[in-house]
């Protein structure tokens, strides 16, 4: 069984900063890329940001200059500093990871609950 567990989310005002925060456990043998997703009541979920094990990342237009991605591979963990935050940055952030299990040959796709961050004045 592997777990995502984010944290973080909050009330904050606009320009103001949140980090969030994910914690993988479980039988994990590797986690490839790992990514923040958000959701917006009545939109699609939509990609945040990305990195890979080997630190690639990857922005989504809205946030680039603003939110910074980044993992510790030695913790299993993803983090997302936001800054500059915006009303429309209101959303339920998601964890994502790509991973195998120790034991399994194929690769999984798991998902945290999710934290809700709150832009508002």
């Amino acid at each position: 069984q592997v777990q995502l567990v984010e944290s973080g989310g909050g009330l904050v005002q606009p320009g103001g900063s949140l980090r969030l925060s994910c914690a993988a456990s479980g039988s994990i043998y590797t986690i490839y890329t790992m990514g923040w997703y958000r959701q917006a009541p009545g939109k699609q979920r939509e990609l945040v940001a990305s990195v890979t094990s080997g630190g690639a990342t990857n922005y989504a237009d809205s946030v680039k200059g603003r939110f910074t991605v980044s993992r510790d591979n030695a913790k299993n963990s993803l983090y997302l500093q936001m800054n500059s935050l915006k009303p429309e940055d209101w959303a339920v952030y998601y964890c994502n990871a790509d991973l195998m299990r120790y034991g399994d040959f194929e690769i999984m796709i798991c998902w945290g609950k999710g934290t809700l961050v709150t832009v508002s004045s």
